[in-house]
């Protein structure tokens, strides 16, 4: 990624809560119900507790029996206890419905990503979506801990405690209505400048990730080009960005909350002051008066709280629009593509001008056919487009033309069914040798991943040997040998009819060359289809097809 390369900002859908998150979150259904429930057995304790307060302050100035004052406190203190159970409930509520909304929507991420395919994810920063997947929707535990259920008690509660004002005071009950829609219209206005610097937080945040996976994975290129010092200080630069946007978003916080409290605060004291004027002139009973007064702060509560714990949950809701906009691109996809088919049939493969699109490229047409049995031979100069067009197989890069295996298209197949592939990047995994040679197999079987190993000429690893983080551990030779022989498995484990190698040899010297160049053969001969692309002209010697492609290029 270059240094001023970005991942764009982060979308809000603009509304309270998503509906995309009760179609891919279905566990969302469930707590939106219970906290809803919750929501009216607090609001009929909050009723409660103003009147039974207002009856014992009341009762003892009047001169209350001291049983009775004694049942009214303790059915006080009753209603507290209440209160804190509800409100124990509606947290584990929360967090358990965090929890599996998290699990539901990370594992309906990655299905999202198998169903758009490598081509996709070509075209955007892992690191970034790893952020996402993970930090992003960590941040889900604050917005349905807090805010969600902070919003649904602001449905249930604000216009209930108004009825009951308006029921006993219509003056109180008018001011409150007149007086509360100021707190939703700073609400906005804040809300607005806080999803501005909320979006490029969240978006400086996947810039940091992206930027220190690159550095981190290119650090030997940059140390021995003497560029790591410039690497470090554009991560300074993008951390430093992150601060400064992080001490933006605290910043509209503090004044969102300072102005929230501001309008209720004077908007309490304007109810006071009519009340008192109103019982000084014996227009209104104390007991109705307090009640009321009682009451005040309550209905402004949790609408001052829904605009608090909108800034604890930003986060989260700017990783989920990013999780919902690859939801919503999966979902299309799917609508619109060919049903991935589980299993193909045998060959050949019939490739009839077939085009690699590269960016703003389209790479010169290539036809061919590869029968089983054969080895294809795919020569040309660097650029021509022969690791582009095993991306096309793969389904890694979009294509015009026909490719046909058997007798189904191409597009229609998953890679899985039909293809076992060795690029030039080994692309290993932390874990043993054996379990790279085998991945994707449930059912490992280990006599054919010794035999595997052998074919390619890496017969000197032992299959348990543990490998690191991207195959750390093995020398560049070794690593390529590795994965040579997972494509080689899958072919012996009968999961795959083609093999595509490419560049295999480019790390091998000239006798382990010759060996693996036997291998191949050896396959071929067994009924593979093999396509292999090599600079080396001793492959030519085990070739049954040699297909050299053009070395220019046409623009799209």
């Amino acid at each position: 990624m270059s240094e001023d390369e970005s991942t764009g900002p982060a979308r809000t859908s603009g509304k309270p809560v998503d509906p995309r998150l009760l179609r891919y979150a279905r566990a969302s259904r469930g707590f939106f119900v219970a906290i809803g429930a919750v929501a009216v057995a607090q609001t009929a304790v909050v009723v409660a507790f103003a009147w039974l307060l207002t009856r014992a302050i009341t009762g003892a100035i009047d001169g209350m029996p001291l049983p009775d004052l004694a049942a009214t406190l303790g059915a006080l203190a009753a209603v507290v206890g209440l209160r804190a159970v509800l409100l124990w409930a509606r947290e584990a509520a929360a967090a358990r419905a965090a929890a599996r909304v998290q699990t539901q929507l990370r594992t309906a991420l990655l299905d999202a990503v198998g169903v758009l395919g490598p081509e996709w994810l070509a075209a955007r920063h892992s690191a970034g979506l790893a952020v996402t997947a993970g930090r992003g929707l960590d941040a889900l535990e604050a917005y349905f801990g807090r805010y969600l259920p902070q919003l649904v008690q602001t449905v249930v509660a604000t216009p209930l405690i108004i009825a009951v004002m308006w029921w006993q005071d219509w003056i109180s009950g008018l001011t409150v209505v007149l007086t509360l829609p100021l707190i939703p219209i700073f609400m906005v206005l804040i809300g607005l400048a806080t999803r501005a610097v909320q979006q490029r937080q969240w978006s400086t945040l996947q810039r940091l990730a992206a930027r220190f996976a690159d550095t981190v994975q290119g650090l030997a290129t940059l140390k021995v080009f003497g560029r790591q010092h410039r690497a470090a200080a554009s991560i300074e630069r993008v951390t430093d960005d992150y601060r400064r946007e992080t001490m933006r978003v605290l910043r509209v916080s503090f004044l969102s909350g300072f102005a929230l409290e501001f309008l209720a605060s004077i908007s309490v004291a304007i109810i006071a002051v009519s009340i008192g004027f109103r019982l000084i002139d014996g227009a209104l009973a104390l007991a109705v008066g307090l009640f009321v007064l009682l009451l005040a702060p309550e209905a402004y509560l949790p609408l001052r709280q829904v605009g608090v714990q909108f800034h604890a949950a930003a986060e989260g809701v700017a990783a989920t629009d990013d999780v919902f906009d690859v939801l919503d691109a999966a979902r299309t996809s799917a609508h619109s593509a060919v049903v991935h088919v589980a299993a193909a049939g045998r060959g050949p493969l019939r490739l009839t001008s077939v085009r690699v699109r590269r960016g703003e490229r389209m790479l010169p047409p290539v036809s061919l056919v590869a029968h089983t049995g054969t080895v294809t031979l795919i020569e040309g100069p660097s650029g021509a487009g022969k690791s582009s067009l095993f991306a096309a197989l793969r389904g890694a890069a979009a294509y015009e033309g026909d490719a046909v295996y058997g007798d189904t298209d191409v597009r229609a197949l998953a890679p899985s069914a039909w293809l076992a592939w060795a690029g030039q990047r080994p692309g290993l995994i932390a874990g043993s040798i054996a379990a790279n040679v085998a991945l994707g197999d449930t059912a490992p079987d280990a006599r054919l991943v010794a035999r595997a190993l052998e074919l390619a000429c890496a017969d000197d690893l032992s299959p348990a040997h543990e490998l690191g983080v991207q195959g750390a551990g093995l020398s560049g030779g070794q690593a390529q040998r590795v994965a040579v022989a997972r494509a080689f498995y899958r072919r012996l484990r009968g999961r795959a009819d083609v093999v595509a190698l490419d560049e295999p040899s480019a790390a091998l010297d000239p006798e382990t060359e010759a060996r693996l160049w036997g291998a191949v053969r050896e396959l071929a001969d067994a009924g593979a289809a093999v396509l292999l692309v090599s600079h080396r002209a001793s492959a030519r010697a085990i070739a049954d097809d040699i297909v050299r492609l053009a070395p220019s290029e046409v623009a799209a």
